[in-house]
């Protein structure tokens, strides 16, 4: 078999090397393009993360404010209202002191009634602006003494149960909207049941913390259609990843009220991360 040429064998080679060639110019293309999407992504991860960062800032900048603004009215009120109320009651005490007159001296206590339930309501306002957490312990006392208040001038006897619920932390928010959808609760038995007793029980079982207001009155009929009240108590459970249910009850109406409390203090962990 005869040899190639040289000449052939050198052309031969310089294909060869021209191939290796271009193929690690290609490799080196392909490497170096992948290299700047690379960096084109990081650039784009990091102005989203300032972008993020700017919205976070401007959400802190906005709490601190409404924080600020929730101080200043409960100052505000704390001592103007406050103050005025307690300059009003002793005025009144002190005109019940210079009367004789039954009649008036009668309806001067009512005056006074009313002063200290005006100072009562004062107190349960700045509660509900207070912007800090709360715990559940503090949260089923201050609903035990709100019950006893609003029903203490009528008929309805009231009767608080309630067992170990523990100091777990709950938000402003889910204090406030809880609060609201109790307080509608009771309003509608004390409006709507003809009742002579109402219950109100707090109970903790594990991360499920629930609030059962029931009473003994007429009750409510399964196609009864439900009014706003109902309604925004239950939007309210809703946003708090909670629900209201009616229970069965052979006589009266059970309401009760679901709260889970993981999702609250996982929304709480996220405001401390911010």
């Amino acid at each position: 078999m005869r040899a190639l040429p040289v000449e052939i064998k050198f052309s031969i080679i310089i294909a060869i090397l021209l191939m290796v060639i271009i193929v690690v110019f290609l490799i080196f293309i392909i490497v170096l393009y992948y290299r700047r999407q690379m960096i084109f992504s990081k650039e784009e991860r990091l102005k989203e993360m300032e972008y993020r960062t700017q919205l976070l800032q401007q959400e802190i900048d906005y709490r601190k404010k409404m924080q600020s603004e929730h101080d200043r009215v409960s100052h505000d009120l704390h001592d103007d209202l406050g103050s005025g109320i307690t300059a009003l009651k002793l005025q009144t005490q002190f005109i019940k002191q210079k009367t004789t007159d039954i009649k008036i001296s009668q309806n001067i206590e009512e005056l006074l009634q009313t002063c200290d339930e005006l100072n009562v309501s004062m107190r349960q306002i700045l509660w509900n602006l207070k912007v800090g957490d709360d715990n559940l312990e503090n949260f089923a006392q201050r609903i035990s003494h709100y019950a006893k208040n609003f029903f203490a001038k009528t008929n309805i006897k009231v009767h608080i149960f309630k067992e170990e619920v523990g100091y777990d932390h709950i938000s402003a928010d889910t204090r406030r909207n809880l609060y609201l959808c109790i307080k509608e609760a009771l309003n509608n038995v004390y409006k709507h049941s003809n009742s002579e007793n109402v219950e109100v029980h707090f109970n903790r079982d594990g991360k499920i913390f629930t609030v059962d207001i029931k009473d003994d009155g007429v009750g409510i009929t399964p196609d009864a259609a439900y009014g706003d009240g109902i309604e925004n108590m239950k939007s309210r459970m809703v946003a708090l990843c909670g629900n209201l249910n009616f229970v069965p009850s052979e006589k009266g109406l059970h309401v009760r009220l679901n709260l889970d409390l993981q999702n609250d203090q996982d929304s709480i962990k996220n405001v401390e991360k911010v």
